[in-house]
């Protein structure tokens, strides 16, 4: 596995605004963002732009002198141009807005323009961007045997599992339920020697206590009520290759004296038999618990445990895999879209943001599950918000509430001038409009006395209007 090359610079973004001043303040705000902008006073400067400059997005007004922004757009997608486009619109011309996302806006914005609502739509439509990028790419993600993951604690987990694959030692995966250890287990099989050998896996907590030692070991004809016949264990089974033995921490403690002296001797007697078979099997064992403190209740081994926990994997919860969750959205999208014989090939950006934002604390399983969903209620090659599993829509809906909560006390909170006095916020603006008076207006000059950014004095002139 080879890491990435230094990312290429940043692709600029296209204002198309005819009010010099909102021009300039949206191209500041993306600017400190770390976007690169490029200006156009109207469509038809805009279309020229266009001719010879990439960009990575259009953000444009409706209302232009000549061509209107909807004729821009309508330009653009008729001449099969795919770039992003957000919509500026009024408040009054909403209808035009949805009109404009019908014809193939990404989004759009109202006026009065919010700056930090400026910062997350162009957020949303380029990672949606990005997204839609890696349906076309014909190279596969950074994977190990068919597991996703960029980051670097994936990347570790990979190298590590490789290094380990090549032995034959007995193998403990960590992690919480649904992060995917068996995938892991079996991607260690596969990049071992024993890859053409039998793959075994077992779910410890799904066989009963009364049948576990037959089910590993076999038994012999007329060993108990019921064996009619002689039957080979897990571990017969697995010969040659590797036994996956998850949960293991649900093994009964006697099954774990047995299965100890199997790794010890490389032997297994069936039940009722009088001889020890040799048996040639690579154990990779997984648990969700705490063994540790298993074996302080008195419910695990601690023999076993060390002999199985010197060589460990843990496998990160989706929580702590930055940057690893676009890649997997893109990845079982594909997968699942292929699976139903459907093509996905645009995900609403609602829809990407509340993927991105849910916390998965079903890990991989979760989010595996609910792109399952998604793709299977999803109709005209379309993903949209309201395919999601209600869970995610309304974890975004309660971010959102919370935050408009705190708006809503922040405005009930007694204010300084109930009390008699002026607020800091008076002075503030009385203080900035002195500096302005004192530079002639010149805000770049009153920004820089007043140690803040252009930006924010733009902001704050705006709500004093």
């Amino acid at each position: 596995m080879t890491r990435k090359d230094a990312s290429p610079p940043p692709v600029p973004i296209l204002i198309v605004e005819d009010d010099p001043a909102i021009l300039e303040l949206l191209e500041e705000e993306l600017q400190d963002a770390g976007h690169p902008t490029l200006g156009a006073g109207s469509a038809e400067e805009a279309i020229a732009t266009l001719s010879h400059s990439e960009v990575a997005l259009v953000i444009s007004d409706v209302r232009l002198p000549g061509m209107s922004g909807m004729q821009l757009l309508e330009q653009l997608r008729a001449d099969g141009n795919p770039v992003g486009f957000i919509v500026i619109t009024a408040f009054g011309t909403i209808d035009q807005a949805v009109e404009a996302l019908k014809i193939g806006a990404d989004d759009f914005l109202t006026k009065p323009l919010d700056l930090e609502g400026v910062r997350e739509a162009v957020y949303r439509v380029l990672e949606h961007r990005r997204l839609a990028a890696r349906f076309r790419q014909d190279a596969p993600p950074d994977h190990f045997h068919g597991i996703v993951g960029e980051s670097e604690t994936m990347q570790t987990l990979f190298h590590d599992a490789a290094r380990l694959a090549r032995s034959d030692a007995p193998i403990l995966i960590l992690g919480e339920s649904g992060t995917g250890k068996e995938l892991l287990a079996r991607a260690i099989h596969a990049e071992s020697p024993r890859a053409d050998a039998p793959f075994i896996g077992v779910n410890c907590a799904s066989i009963p206590a009364e049948l576990m030692e037959s089910e590993f070991f076999g038994h012999v004809k007329g060993a108990f009520t019921g064996a009619g016949d002689s039957r080979q264990g897990l571990f017969q089974a697995a010969h040659g290759g590797s036994l996956f033995l998850d949960e293991i921490g649900e093994m009964s403690p006697g099954l774990q004296a047995k299965l100890l002296r199997a790794l010890q001797e490389k032997t297994v007697r069936p039940v009722g038999a009088e001889r020890e078979e040799p048996v040639d099997v690579r154990i990779i064992a997984a648990t969700h618990r705490n063994l540790e403190q298993e074996i302080e209740d008195g419910n695990f081994r601690s023999d076993l445990f060390y002999r199985l926990e010197t060589f460990s994997l843990r496998i990160p919860p989706l929580r702590e895999r930055n940057g690893d969750i676009d890649r997997l959205v893109a990845a079982l999208i594909d997968k699942h879209a292929e699976a139903q014989g459907k093509t996905i090939d645009k995900v609403d950006p609602t829809a990407l943001q509340a993927l991105l934002s849910y916390p998965y604390p079903g890990n991989v399983r979760e989010l595996e599950n609910a792109i399952m969903r998604a793709v299977t209620l999803a109709e005209g090659g379309r993903l949209s918000h309201a395919d999601l599993p209600e869970r995610i829509r309304g974890h975004g809906a309660e971010q959102r509430r919370s935050a408009s909560e705190a708006q809503a006390s922040q405005a009930l909170a007694p204010s300084a001038a109930q009390q008699g006095w002026p607020s800091l916020e008076d002075v503030e603006k009385r203080y900035i409009r002195k500096v302005l008076e004192a530079t002639g207006g010149n805000k770049r000059r009153t920004a820089d006395i007043l140690g803040i950014a252009r930006r924010t004095l733009y902001r704050r002139l705006e709500e004093e209007e």
